[in-house]
């Protein structure tokens, strides 16, 4: 569970604030899509939550002992640099101090990649790419995955794949999700919760409440 209480930020730590007086509660076990229009802080909120960014009034209170966080596979990744998908694991591995060189293996499995542990990352499609880096946000037990726009830049099949191992992660191991979403219709596929962010400001809906909100259904 995280609990945002009446946070406010913003980079040079005065007024205006990006995000002002931002309250709401995930409840442990849910999967939250964040959405909302470029510009609307969505990044920014988490960052707070992961502990990168601290708000400059307001508090952000964590149950969730272990966060793995995938961001925007453009921020993250040089496809040009000679590594191999098990290096990448191996590497955040030795920079977590995990002993159990195992978890590279059974997080590779957990997202159907283990048989390319030997190929170069930068030769796999977007969407495997993608999914190596779920694999790597997963070592070390993590019982919440924070994912920024995970279906940016893969093709359809990749992205149907690559929710359906969100999902299952979420239903089937427990694990917290919250994701910032481009893509309005994968949120309603597969999420419990809705965060709508507006001008720094955000409502948290159940799915049923947001589509009721927006008459969808």
């Amino acid at each position: 569970m995280i609990e945002i209480s009446n946070i406010s930020f913003s980079y040079n730590n005065i007024k205006p604030y990006i995000i002002e007086n931002l309250s709401f509660t995930i409840p442990s076990g849910s999967y939250v899509s964040v959405i909302g229009e470029n510009g609307s802080a969505k990044t920014t909120l988490i960052k707070l939550m992961l502990g990168i960014l601290k708000p400059v009034k307001g508090s952000i209170d964590s149950q969730s002992t272990s966060i793995g966080y995938v961001p925007q596979k453009l921020d993250s990744f040089n496809s040009q640099f000679p590594i191999t998908v098990y290096e990448v694991l191996n590497t955040h591995r030795k920079m977590l101090k995990l002993k159990d060189k195992n978890c590279i293996i059974d997080g590779l499995k957990s997202v159907g990649m283990l048989d390319y542990k030997d190929n170069l990352i930068g030769n796999l499609s977007g969407g495997q790419q993608q999914k190596v880096f779920i694999a790597k946000a997963l070592l070390g037990d993590r019982d919440m995955l924070i994912l920024d726009e995970p279906s940016t830049g893969v093709d359809n099949k990749s992205m149907r794949e690559i929710y359906s191992i969100i999902t299952h992660l979420n239903k089937n191991h427990g694990i917290t999700v919250v994701s910032i979403e481009h893509n309005l219709e994968a949120a309603i596929k597969n999420s419990t919760h809705i965060l709508s962010m507006k001008n720094g400001h955000g409502t948290l809906y159940t799915l049923d409440e947001f589509l009721n909100s927006q008459n969808i259904i």
